[in-house]
This record gives structure tokens, C-alpha cells and sequence, in this order.
């Protein structure tokens, strides 16, 4: 059996792209069997990042491929709920129910099933069946237009506000707690995640900032304090800067000679004076390369660091002692996170070819050799494009190499 604190959990995720797949992955860092239910061709996201092997947001699950809108997938994947804890889905309003597959219908054959649902919407409200991306979702949420600079445009990393944070992590988040409570009640429950609720959620701080009136365009973390921006160097590299606590500032414009200069000696948060500071800060940083700033502040508690290239970030230091990124497959991704003392999350296996695990996973449901047969010949289950797959269950079974069907032989 897997390790990790979700071992034992069993997961069915369709096929999606960018939070569902993360939200699967998460749970498999974690020691959750998910099998992914795949479908001829891929998704739109196997095309934009790269199917098989190369699907980071795969790794540590099974694929199985089925034709969905094949009049015979119905019974079996039926077949596949019922023996679930967690479903997960990525669709728009109206699809899995389209499918046969909605909440009502699988919570019928399982009832203490999870079903988790990530949209960028919801599943209610006027904008529910609209179609969006992560910045769509932010900027409804808020939280995209408090990632401008000043009076520039509003921005935000691409895919992490929305998406990721705000979509996969938190869907997560709704699992787990779901997970939780059907230990006491013995019922499964539906999770509606909308990305524009959770990226709102992610920006809690910054409402509260606005609550207060501090959030009124000139804001400290806004980057329009000197004291918290970012800089570029002689070399065109960058370094963070945010020494925000007094003690911290005082060491930092010390070291930077700045002591006696009236601009900085007088009050740390009197914006008047930051434009003319910024300037200043500005003209310093670009007279040196980056790797002498860094050396600079290196044993400080300045808070200025270097910004890294995600090139980078895996050879450093830091990152390296924690074991903070993997190399899996020949790409270098980051480690299963948070870690846990006892139970740590741990990558089990790298992303599957696209119906890889079919068959072992349809053994495990009891099929017998002639339903294989006939789920392949008619198409209900889509050959493995795995070649020269291996079946380490039973010598018996027919499996799949591209198009052609064979016995396996150990």
C-alpha cells in the first residue's frame, strides 16, 4: 500500500486540465490512489504542457481510458464509483450530469462518495456555464486588481491566483475536510469550488486592508514603498527587496552606507519622501551585479534576496538542503509540500501513459478476460498507448501494445 497520511484513499479524476489535475496531484503527493479517467486524444492541457511522461500534474496516478460517450462506458464506470472515496471533476455546470455521472446519480451508487467539483464560476450564479481563465477569475474575485504597481496595470503570475491557489489547493482543502467528516456521519457530500471565491479567499489580508483604509493605492505592500519592491541590477538580474520592519530597515540602510542620507535617516513610512528614495534605491542597485548584492545582505535579516529563474531556484542552497525540487523524467519540478514528520508525501511514480493502468486497474473491479475483450473491441475501453506494456498481476490477462491485441506472456 502507499504511504502518506491520504494512504488508503481512492480517487476517480477525469480528465481535466490545470486546478483539477493539481488538486489530483495533491492528493496523490500525499499517499491518495487517483486514477485518472483519460479520454482518446487528451485534453487541452496534455497539448499546452505536454501528455504521458511529461504531465507533472499526473505524477503518482493511474490512467485508464474510456470512451465516455460510448452507450457501454456507462455500466463501468458506474462500476468505478462504487468503489471510490473521492470523485473529482473539472467540468463546466452540466456536464457530468449530461454524462449520466452527476452528484445525485453517483452519490445513489455510493453514498459516502466525496464529489468534488472545480469550477471557475460555480456551479450557481448568472456567470455559472461562462467560460473564463485564471485572470478572469482574479479580476472578478478583486484580487487581480491589487497586483498593480503604482498606477500601472493590474497583474498577477500567471495561473497560480486562480487556478492553482485559489482553485486546486483549495478543492484540496475541501476534500480533506469532506474526508474527515464522512468518518463521523458516514455520508459523502458534494464540494462546490469556484476559483473566483477562492482567489477572493487568498486576498482575505488584502480585504482586510481595505476594511481599514489602507488599501487606498499607496499601500506598503503594493510595491510603491522603496522598502518592498523589486530591482534590478548592473547585470539585468533582480533582487527582492522588503526590509518592513523597523529594526530590519535601519540594518538595511546602514548597510547600504545610506545612515546619514536625509531621505532615509528620517521616517521609514513618510511616503512623501519615497519617490525620491525609490530613485535612489534604483541607481544603487544597478551599479552592481546581482551576485554582489546577494553576498552583501547574504547574513542579514534585511530581507533582500535575489530573485531567482526557475532554472535557478532548484540549485539553490536552501532548496537543496529541504530536498525542495525533483528531477522526474528528466523534468525538475517541486517536491510534494508541506512536509510531514511522520507521514511525508512522496512522489510514487512518474505520470502514466494515457490508458497505462488500464487493465490492472479493470482487474481490480473482478472484470473477467472476455469483458476486457469486449470493452476493447467495442471500443468502450481505448487501447494503451504504453508499448510493450507489462502486466505484473496475471499472465492471463490480454492487454494492449498501440492497436493490436496479445496476451502477455512473463
Amino acid at each position: 500500500m502507499r504511504q502518506g497520511p491520504l494512504s488508503g484513499v481512492r480517487v476517480l479524476e477525469f480528465a481535466g486540465i490545470g486546478p483539477g489535475p493539481f488538486c489530483g496531484m495533491l492528493l496523490a503527493d500525499m499517499g491518495a490512489e487517483v486514477t485518472l479517467l483519460e479520454r482518446s486524444g487528451g485534453t487541452f492541457a496534455s497539448q499546452m504542457f505536454g501528455g504521458g511522461r511529461k504531465a507533472v500534474a499526473n505524477r503518482g496516478k493511474k490512467s485508464v481510458c474510456i470512451d465516455l460517450k460510448h452507450p457501454d462506458s456507462k455500466a463501468l464506470v458506474q462500476r468505478l464509483i462504487g468503489e471510490v472515496d473521492v470523485l473529482l471533476e473539472g467540468y463546466r455546470p452540466g456536464v457530468m450530469e449530461r454524462l449520466g455521472f452527476g452528484p445525485e446519480a453517483c452519490l445513489a451508487i455510493n453514498p459516502r462518495l466525496v464529489y468534488g467539483r472545480m469550477t471557475g464560476w460555480g456551479q450557481s450564479g448568472p456567470l455559472a456555464p461562462r467560460a473564463g481563465h485564471d485572470a478572469n477569475y482574479a479580476a472578478i474575485s478583486g484580487a487581480l486588481d491589487t497586483g498593480r504597481r503604482g498606477e500601472g496595470a493590474p497583474w498577477a503570475p500567471p495561473t497560480l491566483v486562480a487556478d492553482m491557489g485559489g482553485g486546486g489547493l483549495l478543492l484540496a482543502w475541501g476534500i480533506a475536510c469532506a474526508l474527515f467528516e464522512t468518518q463521523r456521519s458516514g455520508k459523502g457530500q458534494v464540494i462546490d469550488a469556484a476559483m473566483c471565491e477562492g482567489a477572493a479567499l487568498l486576498a482575505h489580508g488584502l480585504f482586510n486592508l481595505q476594511g481599514i483604509g489602507a488599501w487606498n493605492g499607496q499601500c506598503v505592500l503594493d510595491s510603491c514603498a522603496p522598502f518592498y519592491d523589486v530591482y534590478q541590477c548592473a547585470d539585468g538580474q533582480w533582487l527582492s527587496v522588503c526590509p518592513l520592519e523597523p529594526q530590519f530597515y535601519a540594518s538595511f540602510v546602514e548597510r547600504l552606507g545610506l545612515a546619514g542620507d536625509a531621505d532615509f535617516a528620517g521616517q521609514q513610512y513618510d511616503a512623501t519622501r519615497w519617490p525620491a528614495m525609490k530613485q535612489r534605491l534604483t541607481e544603487i542597485f544597478l551599479g552592481k551585479e546581482r551576485a554582489h548584492w546577494a553576498a552583501l545582505f547574504d547574513d542579514t535579516d534585511d530581507c533582500v534576496w535575489p530573485v531567482l529563474t526557475m532554472a535557478e531556484a532548484p540549485q539553490h542552497p536552501h532548496n537543496q538542503a529541504r530536498q525542495s525540487f525533483l528531477d522526474i523524467g528528466g523534468i525538475v519540478q517541486p517536491a510534494p509540500a508541506p512536509k510531514l514528520s511522520r507521514t511525508p508525501g512522496q512522489v510514487h511514480s512518474q505520470p502514466p501513459l494515457q490508458g497505462e493502468h488500464s487493465v490492472e486497474q479493470l482487474l481490480a473491479l473482478g472484470l473477467a478476460r472476455h469483458e476486457m475483450e469486449e470493452l476493447l473491441a467495442s471500443g468502450v475501453l481505448i487501447p494503451s498507448s504504453a508499448s510493450n506494456m507489462k502486466c505484473n498481476i496475471c499472465p492471463e490477462v490480454m492487454c494492449c501494445d498501440g492497436n493490436e491485441l496479445q496476451t502477455l506472456e512473463l
